[in-house]
Order: structure tokens, then sequence, then C-alpha cells
């Protein structure tokens, strides 16, 4: 099968190697379509993801759907001709090539979490990982163009239960990219009451406004009508907590989604009102993450949420390195990988 290998910082090639086994729990998925995760898949490729500097060369990819071709002889949550998301591929079984998840693969291998925790072998003792709770089978009405984008979407929607969210809230963004505007359309969807974005990009912020956002503003020209119940920080940046600290009501919070960009985080608390929270979101809640999935697949089937609004870019398989170049030239909101 053919899988995606970063080869050395910067340079990926779509290479052969060796088709997975499914295991006593694993399904056997055939890649339909995957898309880039923009920031971490980049910062992977380019060596700058915390704890993978210097594993090359490794496999790439963490968002795909497929559909089952085989299954393990305890899988019970999974049947062949079944649609499933989130495959990924921790064994290249090539000497001396790392799994980076290994989700571009053709195929990919989909954990059985239930069946695991049912049989009570759901711990590392037994080769589980946590990522295993969120490889999920998809009701077949669901299309696999719409499915790929539950990987972006389930873990920003489990993120509003991390950031105690509720309607009515009054928020801002920071960050139009792929998560922001799906905090904007999956929040208003939600209820949420007044929602601001912020970035510097003017068609990023003209999409978010599409999207549902009651205004948008250049960095530095924040201006709410109102104090906010929650500011969230979607581009990692550690000194935006000083400049939402005055936006927020008493008892508002700063919410940080992502994987901070510095190790120290600075806060004075003199911009604050007496009470406020701080909440870090450098990994998703796996079960916030797998519980958003049916109403996440209800907003599709109703026609209130479609990928095609977030897929700007398509390409083929073999010319995945130019939806990482069009990354990079920041003009990509999701980008959609196409399998034979």
């Amino acid at each position: 099968m053919k899988s995606v290998i970063a080869v050395h910082p910067g340079h990926l090639e779509v290479l052969d190697t060796p088709t997975p086994k499914p295991g006593p729990y694993q399904a056997l998925v055939r890649t339909e379509c995957a898309c880039l995760c923009n920031r971490t898949d980049s910062e992977l490729l380019h060596g700058t993801f915390p704890g993978m500097e210097d594993k090359f060369p490794f496999a790439l990819g963490h968002e795909s759907v497929g559909i089952v071709v085989e299954i393990g002889e305890k899988v019970r949550h999974f049947q062949v001709g079944d649609r499933a998301v989130g495959g990924l591929n921790f064994d290249l079984q090539m000497e001396g090539v790392d799994s980076g998840w290994g989700g571009f693969g053709e195929y990919t291998l989909a954990n059985d979490h239930a069946a695991m925790v049912e049989d009570g072998v759901a711990d590392e003792a037994h080769g589980w990982v946590e990522v295993y709770e969120i490889q999920t089978r998809v009701d077949a009405d669901i299309p696999a163009q719409e499915a790929v984008l539950l990987c972006t979407w389930r873990e920003v929607l489990g993120a509003f239960r991390d950031f105690h969210l509720q309607p009515g809230d009054a928020v801002l963004i920071h960050g139009a990219g792929p998560v922001g505007l799906s905090f904007v359309r999956l929040g208003r969807l939600f209820g949420l009451g007044w929602i601001g974005i912020v970035d510097r990009h003017e068609e990023k912020r003209a999409r978010a406004l599409r999207f549902g956002a009651d205004a948008a503003f250049l960095p530095g020209h924040e201006n709410p009508p109102q104090k906010l119940d929650a500011v969230i920080d979607a581009v990692g940046s550690a000194g935006l907590v000083q400049k939402s600290l005055p936006l927020l009501r008493r008892g508002g919070s700063h919410c940080i989604y992502g994987v901070l960009t510095q190790p120290v985080l600075h806060i004075d608390k003199s911009k604050a009102d007496f009470n406020f929270n701080l909440l870090v979101h450098q990994w998703p809640t796996r079960r916030f993450e797998r519980e958003s999935q049916a109403q996440l697949c209800q907003w599709i089937r109703t026609g209130k949420l479609t990928s095609a609004d977030f897929i700007t870019h398509r390409f083929p398989l073999d010319k995945i390195q130019q939806a990482f170049d069009e990354v990079a030239r920041r003009q990509v909101i999701k980008a959609l990988i196409e399998y034979p």
C-alpha cells in the first residue's frame, strides 16, 4: 500500500509500505479520503512537533475515514462494509520507519475500544492507547467527505464541555483557521450568544461572518460590545491571556485550545476582575470527543453542518506535497486528500 512518509524535516514522499494486519480487536480500513490537520501535520513534517523532532522517517496523518474490509476475531462493534473514522497505523512493519500516527496510509487500523472495555483489556498492558476511544463506526448515511471532518468537529465540540460553555454565552475566538471557524459554526448551532472572531486575514474574517460570527476584528482591535463569558485562544499564543483578561466578566474564562507555543505563561491578575478561570485544553478529552459524534451527525443529516463550507482544496494522494505547500502559504482551511 501507499503511505505518506516524512523522510526528513520539510520533505515527504509517498512510499510503498506493507499493508497492516488486524489483531484480535482491530478492523482493517481501506481509506476513502483524508484531511490535513494544518498545524499538527505541518509541525510534524518540519520537525517541530514536541517529542517527534528526532523520529524521522515516520508516517504522517491522523484525520481519515474509510471502509472496513476485514475484522479481528474479537471485534464486535465493526463489521465488514462499515464506515470507520480515525484509523491509524502505529507499526509500519519497516525497519527504521516510525509512526506519526500513519493515518494517511491507503489502509489503516481501527481498534474496537468498546470490546476491549467489555473484555477488561483496555489498558497499556494489552496494547490499548487512549486514541482508540475515538476510532468509531459512522452511520452509512454520513458520506465520507462529511465523516472525515468529524476528526476536527468532534474535538472542538468536545472542548465546549472542557471550557464549560453554555447556550447564550458571549465568546471571542482568536484565530480563524479550521479550529476557530469550527468554534464559530458549532457555537452558533450550539446556541452561543454573541460570537466574535479575531484574525489577521481578511478572507478568514469574512468566512467567519458567513458562518455566523457577529463581529470580526483585526488583532489588537478587539472591541466586543459587552463583557465576555469566554475568550478562546485557538492559535496557542501565551501572550493572549494578558489581552483577554480585561474583556472577561467576573467569573469568565480564558480558554486555551491546542499546544502553547511557549513553556511559561505570565498572568497579570491586576488586568482581570476578582474571579476568573484559566482553562487549558492541550489534549482532547476523548470521552467528550466521542460522545459529540451523535449530535454532529444529526446536524449533518439536517443540512445544518457541511464539510463543503470547510474544504477549500482537493488533492489526489500522489499530490499531497502540494497540499502541504498550500497550507504553508496560508491558503487552506481544510485540504481533502482523495484516494483511488
